[in-house]
């Protein structure tokens, strides 16, 4: 495959910067470097300072995990939010996910991901700790398990089963709805809103 020629180092530094992006090749990248040349000064100077604000400004919920402007995101400082009530889930577009069903009044937490031993994660490298300090505090009704229908999500889900059961709160998860080995993100809205109103009790499924 010919390399491509480039008449400006600038223009081919820039196609390599966007190539790195999840699912941009080079021929995508050099549309969106040419795109970028076509504007205005001004919407471009922009478009980088908030890319450079996006990584230097934006930080993680103390409560949650959530991604946050504050040290404290809107959800979690929202007095309508029932804070009794906190839904588990794997990332932050979980959490979108969640919200666009309009379905669900708690709070959220981040795990950050899921056990997998083949991809080298475990439970250390989840918020698992944080979660439990959480119910600790004693202020929590229910816990929702909301990860992926996968098998590492079902690890995930028992593991935490197995760290909360012996407080006195509500261990649920999602109704199966969700299709076996769904990702959460990919789930429709209107399946996943029943989903999360129809919840049942985790013991249901794995027995105590």
């Amino acid at each position: 495959m010919n390399q491509q020629s480039y008449s400006s180092k600038l223009l081919e530094n820039a196609v390599n910067e966007f190539s790195k992006l999840p699912g941009v090749g080079k021929k995508t990248a050099l549309r969106m470097s040419l795109f970028l040349l076509k504007q205005d000064a001004e919407s471009v100077r922009q478009f980088g300072e908030s890319l450079i604000k996006l990584r230097n400004e934006v930080v993680y919920c103390k409560h949650c995990m959530n991604l946050s402007d504050a040290e404290e995101c809107e959800i979690c400082s929202n007095p309508r939010r029932d804070h009794s009530l906190i839904c588990v889930v794997e990332s932050v577009r979980d959490v979108m996910s969640v919200e666009n069903t309009m379905q669900y009044q708690g709070v959220y937490h981040v795990l950050g991901g899921v056990i997998s031993p083949m991809d080298g994660v475990g439970p250390s490298d989840l918020t698992v700790e944080t979660l439990e300090n959480r119910v600790r505090e004693g202020n929590v009704s229910e816990i929702i398990l909301a990860l992926s229908t996968t098998m590492e999500g079902d690890t995930t889900n028992f593991y935490i089963y197995r760290r909360l059961k012996d407080f006195p709160v509500k261990i649920s998860t999602l109704a199966r709805g969700v299709s076996i080995g769904d990702e959460l993100e990919y789930a429709d809205q209107i399946t996943l809103g029943r989903s999360i109103i129809n919840r049942q009790p985790f013991e249901q499924f794995f027995g105590k």
